[in-house]
């Protein structure tokens, strides 16, 4: 059988930062040490650990936003990753319809459907006439809609979702799952940040589990999840 092709690859990736202290300067933190696994084309690949463990900061390196200070992240050449994380992609300025136009263009989408393609962002996201009104103005649960909707339109070749199906009211997250599951059952490449254990089980097929900014364990949800859930 064919090997799905490799979209991206973690060699011994660490990320450091640099943290202020008032009295002795400052020190360097270590948000991951050494973390090495593959996202294949398909992968349903969720990330478990606890707050602080070095998550968000693995999806970061991931979607090529940040580089590792040892080690290498490498994406495959012309793929589309899109980092779906609360806080990040939108310029606050900017009003909904704004920004999912300057992201649906920034990730390949044709200039020629563009109308189109907002039209239906407009439609997923439910926000009325808050659609344009600037970013600032949005709760979280808004800033959710609005990136779930455009990340869903625009297609990319892997998404990255960080936690953003913890906010928002219950009818919403639940259309979001829906369309998370349809893109799952399609074989698109997806990898999921959560709490939420059961979601994991539930649409992942393979699993990392990140402590302390450490690759503790990776292989398939089931035995990953127990290990997370007894660990």
């Amino acid at each position: 059988m064919t090997q799905p092709r490799e979209l991206i690859r973690l060699e011994s990736a660490a990320v450091r930062y640099r943290l202020r202290r008032k009295i002795a300067g400052s020190r360097d933190y270590w948000a991951l040490h050494d973390v090495t696994f593959s996202v294949h084309e398909g992968d349903a690949l969720g990330i478990l650990g606890s707050n602080g463990a070095g998550k968000s900061t693995l999806l970061k390196l991931m979607a090529g936003l940040i580089a590792p200070d040892r080690g290498s992240a490498w994406i495959a050449r012309g793929v589309r990753v899109s980092l779906l994380a609360l806080g990040v992609g939108f310029e606050s300025n900017l009003t909904g319809r704004e920004n999912a136009r300057l992201s649906a263009l920034l990730l390949g989408k044709d200039v020629r459907q563009l109308d189109e393609c907002i039209s239906r962002v407009e439609e997923f996201a439910e926000l009325g006439e808050f659609f344009d009104q600037p970013v600032y103005t949005y709760s979280s649960g808004m800033v959710m809609r609005l990136g779930f909707s455009v990340a869903l339109e625009v297609d990319p070749d892997v998404l990255l979702i960080d936690e953003v199906l913890a906010v928002g009211d219950a009818a919403f997250l639940e259309k979001s799952f829906t369309a998370l599951q349809a893109r799952f059952m399609a074989r698109k490449t997806v990898v999921l940040i959560t709490h939420d254990l059961p979601m994991i089980q539930k649409l992942c097929s393979r699993a990392v589990w990140i402590d302390h900014g450490t690759l503790k364990a990776s292989g398939d949800t089931a035995t990953i999840a127990e290990a997370y859930a007894g660990g």
